[in-house]
């Protein structure tokens, strides 16, 4: 149960620094919202942002997940890093997946 407090802190940690990383576009993204209809551009920047957004706080709440689930089941520090891992994983394409709403996905559809 060493292992516990210092997850916990950089845990912490991560959540308090996550607002501070502002989500930015990408090369590619912003080329697919120049390309977008110039009525659709606001939307897709603001759908392509709130993916990223998604993504990343499922990123962070999966590894937790993971971690947790790691040390209750009484794993050593490999086994609760790859349960984390997984989490991580998992949470990254959850969140992505589930962060905007049918307006969004109809946007983007209609500007790839």
């Amino acid at each position: 149960m060493k292992f516990a407090k210092p997850a916990a802190a950089l845990l912490s940690l991560g959540l308090i620094l996550q607002p501070a990383m502002a989500a930015k576009l990408s090369s590619k993204e912003k080329a697919r919202v120049a390309r977008a209809e110039p009525r659709d551009r606001d939307d897709v920047r603001y759908c392509l942002l709130e993916r990223k957004k998604g993504s990343k706080k499922g990123t962070i709440i999966g590894a937790a997940g993971g971690a947790g689930v790691g040390l209750v089941a009484g794993g050593n520090l490999g086994e609760t890093a790859l349960a984390a891992g997984v989490g991580a994983l998992a949470g990254n394409q959850i969140g992505g997946g589930s962060a905007t709403d049918k307006t969004c996905d109809r946007v983007l559809d209609r500007n790839k």
